[in-house]
């Protein structure tokens, strides 16, 4: 194995969740926490020291800049940290989704990036799935997709008193919801044509709460969606052939219904690393850090360009 060496900033949750992948793929992992509180909670479960206070400076002391590196901070500092990284000459990062909250934040990144010739992918995890990559190939099979629908509901009764970091609940269609946005389109085609209606509102989402939609994508199908938040509901994907239809709720199981079928049956998944580790998160390090080639990772100027989409989604203008 070509051992390679990765930086992660932050140090909660998914920062964790990145170290347990890049340690037992065996790289070196420098971590740069920016609270003391959770680096110590970090190295107290991992034994892994942290370091803290200006993640820029420990990394200029470093005998050699990292090769690769992994953004896991609170949303609101996804795009400066990544601004910064790009300028101190980290070649090859991922960072996590959305980046920012307004498609207009990433047009400055995208113009440091192409000028000082990094390689940065959005991390939308849920494409690594192997209930995904099961409906990948059973819709090639089938001939390509003709039409899908999704619905990407979230749970206000258990987001709305949870403590989140400011800012973060108002984003939530951005910081959460393009989950899913990304896989159906991802899957069945980003849009050519849409048609986005948006209506209600929450006190920690102001915004909106009720979404519903339609268009036709890239690939010629037919679409549709809905959300809404003051109701019951989840996160599914449903896409449709000429011989079947694939239910992808939720995401990380797949059930197919065949054409003259009502009941649809679960596919047989391979999934080794999802029992282990995060689902997908095994295998989106693995293509960032030994295929960049790999079509499910989501270069930050593709995902620019699909921003304007969710932000039609949300509802908002201008």
């Amino acid at each position: 194995m070509n051992r390679k060496t990765a930086a992660i900033i932050g140090a909660g949750y998914m920062a964790k969740e990145y170290y347990k992948v890049l340690r037992a793929m065996g790289h070196s992992v420098l971590v740069l926490g920016r609270g003391e509180e959770k680096a110590r909670a970090f190295e107290e479960e991992f034994g892994q020291k942290v370091f803290t206070g200006d993640y820029r400076a420990v990394l200029q002391e470093q005998e050699t800049m990292p090769e690769y590196a992994v953004i896991a901070v609170n949303v609101g500092g996804l795009c400066t940290v990544t601004q910064e990284l790009i300028r101190l000459g980290i070649p090859n990062i991922l960072v996590e989704k959305p980046v920012a909250y307004r498609s207009w934040e990433l047009a400055p990144l995208i113009q440091e990036q192409e000028q000082a010739g990094a390689n940065v992918y959005v991390a939308y995890n849920r494409r690594f799935f192997a209930s995904v990559q099961e409906a990948e190939r059973r819709i090639r099979e089938d001939g390509g997709v003709t039409s899908f629908h999704f619905e990407f509901t979230e749970w206000a009764h258990t987001i709305g008193p949870a403590k989140r970091p400011e800012g973060e609940k108002e984003g939530w269609i951005f910081a959460n919801s393009t989950h899913v946005m990304d896989l159906a389109f991802f899957l069945g085609g980003f849009p050519k044509e849409m048609k986005s209606y948006a209506a209600g509102g929450l006190d920690w989402h102001p915004s909106g709460s009720n979404y519903a939609g339609a268009g036709i994508s890239e690939k010629g199908a037919l679409f549709s969606y809905q959300a809404n938040w003051e109701a019951p509901g989840r996160w599914a994907v449903e896409v449709l052939t000429a011989k079947r239809r694939y239910y992808l709720k939720p995401v990380e199981t797949l059930q197919i219904q065949e054409l003259g079928s009502v009941n649809p049956k679960p596919a047989e998944l391979a999934a080794p690393w999802e029992e282990s580790y995060k689902p997908g998160l095994y295998e989106m390090a693995d293509a960032f850090l030994n295929h960049p080639q790999d079509k499910r990772l989501l270069t930050l100027k593709e995902h620019a360009e699909h921003f304007p989409v969710y932000e039609q989604i949300a509802g908002r203008r201008g």
